[in-house]
């Protein structure tokens, strides 16, 4: 056989076989174009519409057209107002907002008059980069208004209006504080659902899954018995992950380690129960790696491990919220950076138990489904 027909049958041969799997041909074709779309979109390091609380103690027109001035540079979304110095700070700690704007009472007596100004801005550090553009930001509204009211250069020694940033839980704004406490639940996913989905999927490549069916094993035993070592081999991952955090980058868990350890337990049900769900549908290993992977960077992109989420357009901002890893980097930035307990957390846990609940659910239902 000549070069040309050998290369013709082997072409044909391919051919064939791609359109006798046409499942494995549309997930790589739809993947890349799915992905290309929806992170073209949701990648923006521009910090806009941050989560805003304002705690007004002068409540006069002058307070109120300053705290619009801030509104209007599109950087801070007001979501309410607050009655005290202990609610500004929960709102803060509980990640309900991002900033925290405090208006003095003799704010507007000091504007009309030839006395300095001054407004604090709290600033949730668990963020660095939404804390360090903010400070940019209050700095400049600052400069702003004292150049309206004094119409002429000014000294930056004495500015007429002062605002003051503070930044809270990470005022250093390490990188390490921000990215390293949402790896984690980013690690806890990949372990989970690969662990899962794999050794699932490469089971019944083998054949011993069928094996294992005539045997007198229930198949609730079964999938327990294949769940739970995985299970805890993603558990003991996570430990050592944290040890890591700790001892090598620097990160130190502000807030409960055992309410910690419980949220990751409560997490680690909604990786195995990807992992089954994938194993239910792939019929190889090839399609579980590219399943996978569709669950994965979503998950990266869109959860706000890496891009602040409020920058998002409005309808990638509701996709991120049918993530699990968004409740749970949310979770994980509360406990370990800002100290936050289960009053601040438990709607963020709900959720996240809710969705863990239905996706084992869902999981099991079609795994015992295929083993029929």
């Amino acid at each position: 056989m000549n070069f040309l027909s050998s290369f013709y049958a082997i072409l044909t041969k391919e051919f064939l076989h791609i359109r006798r799997d046409p499942f494995t041909l549309v997930i790589t074709i739809i993947i890349p174009v799915f992905q290309m779309i929806i992170f073209g979109y949701a990648i923006d390091m521009q910090v806009k519409n941050v989560p805003t609380v304002v705690y007004d103690m002068d409540r006069s027109t002058q307070s109120r057209e300053f705290i619009n001035t801030m509104v209007n540079t599109g950087y801070f979304n007001v979501r309410g107002y607050v009655l005290s110095d202990n609610e500004l700070h929960d709102a803060i700690v509980s990640g309900r907002a991002r900033v925290g704007i405090k208006v003095p009472p003799d704010f507007a007596a000091n504007m009309t008059g030839n006395t300095r100004a001054s407004v604090q801005v709290l600033l949730d550090g668990s963020d660095s980069t939404v804390g360090g553009q903010i400070q940019n930001v209050t700095s400049s509204v600052g400069l702003w208004e004292s150049m309206q009211r004094t119409g002429r250069g000014i000294s930056f020694e004495t500015l007429p209006v002062d605002v003051r940033s503070r930044t809270l839980f990470n005022p250093d704004l390490r990188s390490a504080n921000f990215f390293v406490p949402g790896l984690v639940g980013l690690i806890m996913q990949i372990v989970s659902v690969f662990l899962t989905s794999f050794a699932i999927v490469r089971e019944r490549e083998r054949g011993t899954m069928e094996q294992l069916l005539v045997t007198p094993v229930s198949r609730i035993g079964l999938m327990l018995g294949k769940l739970v070592p995985y299970g805890a081999v993603s558990f003991a991952e996570i430990c050592i992950v944290l040890v890591i955090m700790r001892f090598v980058f620097g990160v130190a868990i502000t807030g409960s380690l055992s309410l910690l350890l419980a949220m990751c337990f409560l997490f680690l049900f909604t990786g195995l129960g990807f992992g089954i769900l994938i194993s239910t549908v792939a019929q190889n290993q090839a399609q579980a790696m590219q399943m996978a992977f569709l669950i994965m960077l979503p998950s990266v992109m869109l959860s706000g491990f890496v891009f602040p989420r409020e920058s998002m357009p409005a309808i990638i901002y509701y996709i991120t919220h049918i993530i699990p890893l968004t409740y749970f980097i949310e979770i994980l930035r509360g406990i370990i950076i800002r100290g936050a307990g289960w009053p601040a957390l438990w709607d963020e846990a709900a959720v996240l138990a809710a969705m863990g609940v239905i996706i084992l659910g869902v999981s099991t239902l079609r795994f015992r489904k295929k083993l029929m």
